[in-house]
């Protein structure tokens, strides 16, 4: 494992660099990052993107993240949800503290249609999000290798994710990772509105005390 600077386990593939938890003083690349990837799908919720980025900034938990770096530079993350606590949050308080009280409401009953727990002995992916400049690279798989191993640590029995049905970039990285469907729920309620009609769930076992 490598060592710099900055606090909390390490592990280096190439140039690539992963950090569990977010270098000091990147939540608004981080924050930038996760929208990227889930701006399509939380844009109803959370537009426009001069809100939704110092919103998501400022709730971001670093201790559900693993972080890509390259030259110190944040290129991918993940997110996770373990014991009732993930990478982003915010409070009904905090959003209709961000977006007032009246366009709050609206927005905070969107997000509740996106909340998820994690049942025993389960974590939860709470998104990945690989820089343009580094896809097709690798770092999705260390990052998503990396969750795995915290899972592992845990005692988890086995990592739970969602994947939208026109992102099937992402349901393809899973797959070669080992994560397998188990149900997809349709929601054509929401492709007119969020832009996607169906919800699959993935899940993968994980060996105790093993890495991916």
């Amino acid at each position: 494992m490598s060592k710099d600077t900055e606090p909390g386990p390490h592990a280096a593939a190439g140039s690539v660099t992963l950090l569990r938890g977010l270098p000091a003083g990147a939540q608004r690349r981080a924050a930038e990052l996760y929208w990227e990837a889930f701006g399509r799908k939380l844009g109803p919720a959370l537009d426009p993107p001069g809100t939704a980025l110092p919103f998501l900034a400022a709730h971001l938990h670093a201790d559900r993240a693993v972080s890509a770096l390259v030259d110190r530079r944040l290129v991918g993350l993940a997110g996770y949800q373990l014991g009732g606590r993930s990478l982003t949050g915010g409070t009904l308080s905090d959003v209709l503290q961000a977006y007032g009280p009246l366009r709050g409401l609206y927005r905070a009953a969107l997000l509740a249609l996106f909340a998820r727990r994690s049942a025993p002995g389960e974590l939860v992916m709470d998104g990945i999000a690989v820089d343009a400049t580094a896809r097709g690279t690798g770092v999705g798989t260390l990052l998503l290798d990396e969750v795995a191993a915290i899972a592992a640590e845990h005692g988890c029995r086995r990592i739970r994710l969602d994947v939208i049905d026109v992102n099937p970039r992402a349901r393809a990285l899973y797959e070669r990772r080992g994560f397998r469907p188990v149900r997809t729920t349709s929601t054509p309620y929401l492709r007119g509105l969020m832009g996607f009609g169906a919800v699959t769930t993935m899940h993968k076992s994980v060996a105790k005390g093993a890495r991916a």
